[in-house]
C-alpha cells in the first residue's frame, strides 16, 4: 500500500466575506485537534462555541479531553474601551469557565490579548487572523497558516507560557524572532509587545526595500515607521504598491487623530497613501454586540518574495497588544498572499478619507 505525498509544512487557507460556510472553517479546526496526542495550547481573542459550527470545533476539544490530551485555553477579557480596532471580543467567560479544560483569563487591560493560535503537541501551529467565531469564518477577509515545525512551536509554546503564569499582556512576547528553516523555508516568529516596535520596522525595512511589488491587507494602518516607509516607496514609485483596508475603520481612526492631538501628524502619511496608491476600502457594518461584523480583517504584509502574517494589524495599538506574527520568505507563498490580497480589492471600491468641515468634525 502506497500513502500520497507528505502534507507542505506551510499551508495556508484564505477567507472572503461569503466564500465559505463556518462549518467548513470550523471542521478544519476540528481536524487540526484531532490529531492532537498530547497536548494543546490555545490563545484565542474571541472565541463562541454556542453555535452548529462553534460545536464542531467544541467536540474535537473534547474528544481530545477524552483521549488524555492536556488543553489549555487562554483568552481575552476585560475589554478597556471604544477603540475602532480591533472591535470588541464576543467570548462569554462564563461558557469559557464551564468548559472541562483549564483556563486562563487574559487580563486586556491596558492592551489586549489579541491572539488566534493553537500549538499542537508541541510540533506544530494553526495561526492567523483568524477567530473562532462564525462570522470571521464566514463573513470576515482572513488567513490561517498551520506550520508543522518543532522550532516554531517552542516559539509559540513560550510565548503561550508567559501569558498563562502572568495573566497579563504587560511583559510579555519575550521570544527571539530567531530564523528557522521550515522545510526549505525560512521563517521568523514575531511575538508582542516585547517585540512590537522592532516588528513594525521589520515591515517597514522590508517595505522600503521592495522593488518588485507591496501588497497589505489591514483594516487599518496607523504604525509610524510603516506609515512614513510607504509614503516614500508610493512617492518615489520604487515598485508596484496596492493594498485593502477597513474603510468603516479607517474612519474612525481618523476621527480618533483629529481629536486626540497626538497622532494627527499621521493624517497627511496615510491620506497620502490611499490617495497615492490604489488601495480598495471595505464599508463594513459599524461593530455592535448584535451586528453582523463583516470586517476586513486579513493582516498581510507582502514584500518582493518576503511575507508577514498573523493576528496583528499594523497599527500603534497592535504593538502593545499580545500579538504574533510569522515573517515567511517563500516566493510561492508571497505570490498566493498578493493574490489574495488582489482578490479581495478587486471586490470594494476606493478607500476613502473623511472630509473634514471648518471645525474639525469628520463629515
Amino acid at each position: 500500500m502506497t500513502s500520497g505525498p507528505a502534507p507542505a509544512p506551510i499551508q495556508l487557507r484564505t477567507l472572503t466575506d461569503g466564500g465559505q460556510r463556518p462549518a467548513e472553517i470550523a471542521r478544519g479546526i476540528a481536524a487540526f485537534l484531532a490529531e492532537a496526542r498530547v497536548s494543546l495550547d490555545i490563545a484565542l481573542y474571541d472565541v463562541r462555541f454556542e453555535t452548529d459550527a462553534g460545536a464542531l470545533v467544541l467536540a474535537s476539544l473534547l474528544a481530545a479531553v477524552q483521549r488524555g490530551v492536556t488543553v489549555r485555553l487562554a483568552y481575552n477579557v476585560a475589554h478597556p474601551g471604544p477603540i475602532p480596532v480591533p472591535p470588541p471580543p464576543e467570548t462569554a467567560p462564563d461558557a469559557i469557565e464551564a468548559l472541562p479544560v483549564a483556563t486562563r483569563a487574559i487580563a486586556g487591560v491596558p492592551d489586549l490579548m489579541h491572539h488566534k493560535f493553537v500549538v499542537r503537541d508541541g510540533a506544530a501551529v494553526w495561526g492567523g487572523s483568524t477567530n473562532w467565531t462564525d462570522d470571521s469564518w464566514s463573513r470576515q477577509e482572513n488567513v490561517i497558516v498551520t506550520v508543522a515545525s518543532h522550532e516554531i512551536a517552542y516559539a509559540y509554546t513560550l510565548a503561550f507560557e508567559q501569558l498563562w503564569a502572568s495573566g497579563e499582556v504587560e511583559g510579555t512576547g519575550r521570544v527571539d524572532p530567531r530564523p528557522e528553516d521550515v522545510g526549505a523555508i525560512r521563517v521568523r516568529a514575531w511575538f508582542c509587545p516585547e517585540h512590537g516596535e522592532a516588528l513594525s520596522h521589520r515591515v517597514a525595512k522590508h517595505v522600503g526595500k521592495a522593488r518588485r511589488r507591496v501588497r497589505i491587507a489591514s483594516p487599518v494602518l496607523s504604525s509610524g515607521p510603516i506609515l512614513a516607509t510607504l509614503v516614500e516607496v508610493v512617492n518615489e514609485g520604487r515598485c508596484d504598491v496596492a493594498g485593502v483596508v477597513d474603510d468603516t475603520q479607517i474612519d474612525q481612526v481618523f476621527g480618533q487623530w483629529r481629536t486626540n492631538g497626538v497622532s494627527e501628524w499621521k493624517i497627511p502619511l496615510l491620506q497620502r497613501i490611499l490617495e497615492g496608491a490604489p488601495f480598495s476600502g471595505k464599508t463594513s457594518i459599524p461593530w455592535s454586540p448584535t451586528s453582523l461584523h463583516d470586517f476586513m480583517h486579513a493582516k498581510v504584509v507582502v514584500a518582493d518574495d518576503t511575507s508577514f502574517v498573523g493576528s496583528f494589524n499594523f497599527s500603534r495599538s497592535g504593538e502593545r497588544n499580545a500579538e504574533n506574527v510569522l515573517e515567511i520568505r517563500d516566493a510561492a507563498i508571497a505570490d498566493s498572499l498578493a493574490g489574495f490580497v488582489d482578490g479581495i480589492r478587486a471586490r470594494y471600491p476606493p478607500a476613502t478619507v473623511p472630509q473634514v468641515d471648518p471645525v474639525g468634525s469628520p463629515r
